[in-house]
């Protein structure tokens, strides 16, 4: 029997932040609930306790079911039947047991069937399910689509749409096509508005989509005609059970394979306007993306699980020269470090996340009532710092997922690169969190107007304020000289407010931040907990040379040295 809550207590760390009692209050609406529902908390302690009961039936699930199952579906795959997607069967299974278990709809209000919880359990059920298989994550997880139809469509949509996420249906968002992947602003599906029965009617391809035979799509297409950009864009709602659409085919990829990724074709498929016409890449998707985005970051983050604890228990057990290959310093440092970039993106994970919830929390209680002006002011300041983690921990985190899936195979030597171990799945599944939902070249280029803005130093600057234990001063210090080069690489690049010297820089600048940022954080959890000392120091010191060779580049750098690196 596996438990992936139970076995991993960075995890109920992170559950107990002393944010969380704020986020709980704000979401139950003070408990105003707990009379009408009577699965509803009447206080902190009780919602806390209704968080862990479910995060235990998600940890035992992907334990005992979903992980099992991993290597069969990776084998098997689903398929096209008919133009529609057949499950492996191993897929189906576990969808099931999460179904039955409650644990759709987690975050949506109770009046749909949801359980009303904080965006932060959601996403440590995710971090989970992705430790177990990757790539079940982008079909259970796809229910955070469903934040977007509660977020922007009408009562009525919202009454018949919501209760079948929450009762187990899934869904998708319908966006890319062939000629438009990063630049929706391409997209070419047409909307047509039928005036004799006063239905949308959409027809066109659309390519790589994810689960993309849900029951629910949300679809971004071109409803004005005659329009190139993004202003003539809207988001529709498509159902399913009112056909139209069909599976050309599914792509045969690297990795996730469990996951469908589709080429749809749409016939004349009848569809719902969500929210205001002309709105669909400038609002909703924008919204939708921010949502996918902490979600890859929370898949990236139960990869880089995997792949430390598979190197873990390979290193302790692998024997060689008469002793187990974790009592060599170079594997040893090897997982010292794993272990530490794990911690950190996690770290920056759930503090992104509590960002997110509460503005989203506020944003939410603003259209029932007038918010006092603290909440207004709260408000603004958290969206503005989930704005600048969310492109930073997916970027940061992909990529350490990444080099953690890397260091396992190499941890596991010439068995890491046979199928017997699931290094080799794990290493495959990781490549796509640093792609999709916008590559980390994308990340970077939505992060640096963060440095720019000054809301990176801001933030350093209140971690800089908080206090630590006092062992950990020297580690502040190593910090706080970190800043200084930060500052002084941000001074170098902007001073002649060359826009192609920021862009060939940002990456650099913004990996400075994230570095200072996670380091920070890391510190905040040693102090709360002593067991992240080890991953603190060693990701300091790690981050501390990183901060090293990007600010040394930059001052040895100049505009005019671009010229080698930009040949066309």
């Amino acid at each position: 029997m596996a438990n992936f809550y139970l076995d991993n207590p960075d995890l109920k760390h992170h559950l107990t932040h002393p944010m969380m009692q704020r986020l709980i209050e704000l979401r139950e609406r003070n408990f105003s609930e707990a009379e009408k529902f009577d699965y509803a908390p009447m206080n902190y302690e009780d919602a806390l306790d209704s968080y862990e009961r479910v995060l235990e039936i998600a940890g035992e699930l992907s334990g005992d079911i979903v992980a099992p199952n991993a290597e069969s579906v990776d084998c098997e795959g689903p398929h096209v039947i008919d133009g529609h997607v057949k499950y492996a069967e191993g897929t189906e299974k576990n969808l099931d047991a999460l179904v039955k278990a409650g644990l759709m709809g987690i975050s949506l209000p109770r009046c749909y069937g949801g359980l009303n919880f904080s965006l932060v359990p959601y996403i440590m059920a995710a971090d989970m399910v992705s430790r177990a298989d990757a790539g079940f994550v982008n079909i259970w997880g796809l229910q955070d689509c469903a934040e977007t139809i509660c977020e922007f469509a009408s009562d009525e949509q919202k009454q018949r749409y919501l209760p079948r996420v929450c009762n187990g249906e899934t869904m998708a968002m319908d966006l890319t096509e062939p000629d438009a992947g990063s630049d929706l602003q391409a997209v070419m599906l047409k909307a047509s508005y039928n005036e004799k029965d006063g239905t949308w009617r959409l027809n066109g391809v659309k390519r790589f989509i994810t689960n993309g035979d849900g029951h629910i799509a949300l679809v971004l297409a071109r409803s004005e005609e005659g329009s190139k950009d993004g202003r003539g864009l809207s988001m529709f709602i498509y159902d399913r059970n009112d056909g139209g659409v069909k599976v050309r085919r599914i792509e045969n990829k690297m990795g996730i394979k469990g996951s469908p990724t589709c080429e749809l074709v749409f016939s004349n498929a009848k569809a719902e306007l969500c929210g205001e016409r002309r709105l669909g890449l400038i609002k909703y998707v924008m919204a939708l993306m921010n949502g996918a985005r902490l979600g890859i970051a929370a898949q990236a983050v139960g990869i880089s699980e995997a792949a430390y604890r598979e190197a873990l228990q390979y290193a302790q057990e692998r024997h060689q020269f008469g002793k187990a290959i974790i009592n060599f310093p170079a594997v040893s440092e090897i997982i010292s470090v794993m272990k530490a970039k794990l911690d950190a993106s996690r770290s920056l994970l759930y503090e992104t996340t509590r960002f997110v919830d509460l503005y989203k929390t506020l944003e939410a209680i603003s259209k029932e009532r007038p918010l006092e002006k603290d909440e207004r002011t709260e408000m603004k300041q958290a969206q503005r710092k989930a704005d600048a983690l969310t492109p930073m921990v997916k970027g940061m985190g992909s990529e350490f997922c990444n080099q953690n899936a890397y260091d396992c195979v190499q941890v596991h030597g010439g068995s890491g690169f046979m199928k017997d171990y699931p290094c080799e799945r794990i290493y495959r599944d990781a490549r796509i969190t640093s792609i999709y939902e916008g590559t980390t070249q994308l990340q970077v280029v939505a992060a640096i107007r963060h440095v720019g803005s000054g809301t990176y130093i801001n933030l350093i600057r209140e971690y800089e304020a908080m206090e630590v234990a006092e062992k950990f001063a020297p580690l502040k210090e190593k910090l706080q000289a970190m800043t200084a080069k930060y500052e002084s690489s941000v001074a170098a690049v902007t001073a002649d407010k060359n826009a192609e010297y920021i862009d060939f820089h940002a990456r650099r600048l913004v990996e400075i931040a994230g570095h200072i940022i996670m380091g920070y954080l890391l510190l905040a959890d040693a102090t709360r907990n002593d067991s992240f000392s080890t991953s603190a120091e060693v990701y300091i010191r790690y981050g501390e040379a990183e901060v090293e060779k990007n600010s040394s580049f930059i001052a040895s750098f100049s505009p005019a040295d671009m010229g080698s690196y930009m040949k066309k």
